[in-house]
């Protein structure tokens, strides 16, 4: 197998669309000989993978949770493993008896996950040319106690982060990227573990770099943002608003396992201002339980179409323009509502999948770089 380029497909999870709770969801299978289905959540903010089995508080899921024992390549991974200790969880130790490494993660939405670690031999379906690609020992957690916010389509998370246990750490490969397509639509997306290919294909704009800031203090993927414009507005804060502070707080993170964009409460309430100041609509003070906490402008359906202020997050080294669809959306009602909100007492800011629709983001960690390009991502499959 070519180490160096396994293409898999993710598909948005249908059911959270309302509350822009949007999730994409990769697929692969897990065992030997035959492949056991296993669908997660495609997390760029986080480094565990782990699916649903041996469930005794779990979430609902369409298919069965995995069952390690039909495995015949299953292991089960020991406490004393130097995985067990260094793999970023936020609680990791010995089960009484046999010494298997267990494990707590949790995660930004209160969501948390115990089980007990193990390995296995994953298999991923390529869409390109319906082959497959087989990779065995991969670490993976046995989710037996999971809470919080989850789909009725998926069975965990796949972390994607920069630490040793996420699934571009374990394949070893330098690049992964992922093209999501329109949230609306649940079309299948392309994501590419390893070199993908040409940026070129399909595209609808230029490419654009910036560089990925590392913090010490966390497995995230940092960008420099440097200023925010609203339609003729650039809001009135610099760099230092949007920087990576000593202590590991602020900065600004990509994140595939969030819908959406949020920014510090200050720099919020100011693009919000920019908003109300170049929109010729009353803004609705009474939005639906879904959109609450949204600036969102009464509006007919005749009128959807308003036009909108630009929207544009200057990053080092390029500027990303948002298209109206990644931050507008309609709903008859709510109106039309601005699909970023407040960070609330968190200094970070966050870009979110919701945003991050229809463009090609390669995570270029060799040169620990981020590339993104506009593109017609179901074409790309």
């Amino acid at each position: 197998m070519n180490m160096r380029k396994i293409n898999a497909v993710a598909c948005r999870h249908p059911s959270h669309y309302t509350n822009f709770n949007s999730e994409y969801l990769i697929h692969f299978g897990i065992d030997t000989p035959r492949p056991q289905h296993v669908a997660l959540t495609l997390d760029t903010g986080s480094d565990l993978i782990w699916t649903q089995c041996f469930c005794q508080v779990c979430f609902p899921q369409p298919f069965p949770e995995l069952d390690t024992s039909a495995s015949g390549t299953a292991r089960g991974v020991s406490c004393f493993d130097p995985l067990c200790v260094q793999g970023g969880f936020s609680l990791s130790g010995c089960a009484v008896g046999d010494n298997s490494c267990v494990y707590t993660d949790s995660y930004g939405d209160n969501s948390i996950t115990t089980g007990r670690m193990y390995q296995d031999t994953f298999t991923f379906q390529q869409a390109a040319n319906g082959k497959v690609a087989v990779v065995p020992n991969l670490r993976f957690g046995c989710g037996m106690f999971n809470t919080g916010t989850f789909g009725s389509n998926e069975s965990g998370i796949a972390g994607f982060g920069r630490g040793v246990l996420s699934l571009p750490s374990q394949l070893k490969v330098g690049r992964f990227s992922h093209c999501f397509t329109t949230i609306v639509e649940s079309r299948p997306s392309p994501v590419f573990l390893g070199t993908p290919d040409n940026l070129e294909a399909q595209a609808t704009g230029p490419i654009q770099s910036t560089q990925l800031v590392r913090n010490p203090k966390s497995n995230h993927y940092y960008l420099s943002l440097k200023g925010i414009t609203v339609g003729k507005t650039r809001l009135p804060f610099d760099a230092s608003a949007f920087a990576l502070k000593g202590d590991g707080s602020g900065g600004t993170i990509i994140d595939s396992g969030s819908a959406l964009t949020s920014f510090p409460e200050a720099v919020y309430r100011s693009l919000v201002e920019a908003f109300e100041s170049q929109v010729p609509l009353p803004v609705n003070k009474n939005n639906t339980a879904e959109h609450v906490g949204l600036l969102c402008f009464t509006v007919s359906p005749k009128k959807k179409e308003t036009a909108m202020p630009k929207l544009i997050l200057h990053l080092e080294g390029a500027d990303w323009d948002l298209p109206r669809e990644n931050y507008v959306m309609y709903t008859e009602e709510d109106g039309l509502c601005v699909v970023v909100n407040s960070a609330g007492e968190d200094s970070r800011s966050l870009i979110g999948n919701f945003q991050q629709q229809n463009t090609h983001v390669v995570y270029d960690l060799e040169h620990n770089m981020l590339l993104f390009v506009p593109a017609r991502c179901d074409k790309l499959l």
